[in-house]
C-alpha cells in the first residue's frame, strides 16, 4: 500500500487541512481543483479510509484525517529538513572537512585560514590530524582524511601530489653554537655528527634528507632524533646542538635565541604538496577551505627561503584533478 502513496499525497492532504478548502489548496500548489481532487480520491483509495468530509459549504477533516495530520506534517518536514541539509552540505554550508599537514604549515598558514573560513562557514568544522608523512600519505589513500599538505614520501599512483611551495634546508641551532658564526650558507661538510639531532626516518624531513643530502657519515653515526619540530626546539636548548630543517619550519624559531643558515654543497630544498586523491572530486566544504588556505599562503609575507609555486591550485581546480 506504501508504494502508492507518496509526499505529493501528504502535501496535498496538508494543503486541504490547513486551508478548509479545495480552491485555496489548489492554488497554493498550483494545481487545477480537478487535479488536487484526483489526488485525494487516490490517497484515500490506497489508505482505506476517508480523509476529509465534504459539503457545499466547508471541508473537514474526518477523526481519521485529523489524527494523521500531525504525523503527515512531521514526516514533510523531516524530508524538508533532509533536503534542505543536502543542499547546504553541497554548497559547502554545513559539513566537516577533515585535513591533515605538517607542522610548520599549520602554525604558519593554516591556522590563518581557518580563523577566516570559520567566519565565512560557521556550519562546517574541521578535524585537523598530525602524523608521519608515511602514515599521512595511507590516510588520504583509504578516505579518512579528505587532503593533506605534506611532503611526497612513497608516492602513491591513486594519489595527486600538487605542489604548493618549496624551501631550502639549513643547519637551526642556538646563537651561542659555533655554526651561527658568520653569514652565508654552510657546507654539509662541516657539520658535526656528535651534536646532531636528527628527524627519524618515517618523517618527511628525515626521509629526504638521507635520499637527498648524500651524508652517510651524518646520518648513519650514532645521533638522537626526533619526530617532530616541537621536540626540536627543547633539545636544541640543551647544549651544543645543531638540527637541519627547511625554512618554514625554522621559521617558528624564536629569533632571538636561534640561527637558521642555509646548507650548500648540496643544496636541498623539499616540495610540500596538495595530496589527493586522484579522480575523486573535494567535498564543497574542502573546496571552501582550500580556497581559504592557498589565499592566506599568496596574502602572508613568506619566510627567506620559501618559495610558493607560480600556480597554486584553488578549490575548484581539483574537481578533475
Amino acid at each position: 500500500m506504501s508504494r502508492h502513496v507518496s509526499l505529493r499525497h501528504l502535501r496535498c492532504f496538508l494543503a486541504i487541512a490547513d486551508t478548509g478548502s479545495f480552491t485555496l489548496a489548489a492554488s497554493r500548489m498550483a494545481l487545477t481543483q480537478s487535479s488536487l481532487t484526483s489526488t485525494i480520491q487516490q490517497f484515500e483509495e490506497a489508505v482505506g479510509v476517508r480523509l476529509f468530509d465534504r459539503s457545499t459549504r466547508r471541508v473537514t477533516l474526518t477523526q481519521a484525517g485529523a489524527s494523521f495530520k500531525a504525523e503527515a506534517a512531521r514526516v514533510i518536514g523531516q524530508f524538508d529538513g533532509a533536503i534542505s541539509d543536502l543542499q547546504a552540505f553541497s554548497e559547502g554550508r554545513q559539513g566537516h572537512v577533515r585535513i591533515a599537514a605538517i607542522t610548520s604549515v599549520v602554525n604558519y598558514f593554516l591556522v590563518d585560514a581557518i580563523e577566516g573560513f570559520r567566519v565565512a562557514y560557521p556550519g562546517i568544522t574541521i578535524s585537523l590530524r598530525g602524523a608521519s608523512a608515511a602514515v599521512v600519505e595511507q590516510m588520504v589513500a583509504n578516505g579518512e582524511i579528505d587532503f593533506a599538505v605534506e611532503s611526497r614520501y612513497r608516492g602513491y599512483d591513486e594519489l595527486s601530489y600538487t605542489p604548493l611551495f618549496e624551501d631550502t634546508y639549513g643547519v637551526v641551532c642556538r646563537r651561542d653554537h659555533p655554526l651561527a658564526r658568520g653569514k652565508g650558507p654552510i657546507d654539509w661538510a662541516g657539520l658535526d655528527p656528535a651534536s646532531y639531532i636528527g628527524f627519524s626516518s618515517d618523517t618527511g624531513i628525515g626521509a629526504y634528507l638521507r635520499a637527498h643530502a648524500g651524508m652517510p657519515a651524518l646520518f648513519d653515526a650514532p645521533h638522537d632524533e626526533i619526530s617532530n619540530t616541537g621536540a626540536l626546539y627543547s633539545m636544541l636548548g640543551i647544549g651544543q646542538r645543531f638540527s637541519v630543517l627547511p625554512a618554514l619550519a625554522a621559521s617558528e624559531r624564536d629569533a632571538s635565541k636561534f640561527v637558521f643558515r642555509e646548507l650548500r654543497s648540496p643544496g636541498l630544498k623539499r616540495e610540500i604538496c596538495l595530496i589527493t586523491r586522484h579522480l575523486r572530486a573535494l567535498s564543497s566544504g574542502s573546496e571552501h577551505f582550500l580556497h581559504f588556505l592557498c589565499d592566506t599562503m599568496r596574502r602572508k609575507p613568506i619566510p627567506p627561503g620559501v618559495h610558493l609555486c607560480p600556480v597554486m591550485p584553488d578549490g575548484g581546480d581539483l574537481r578533475a584533478a
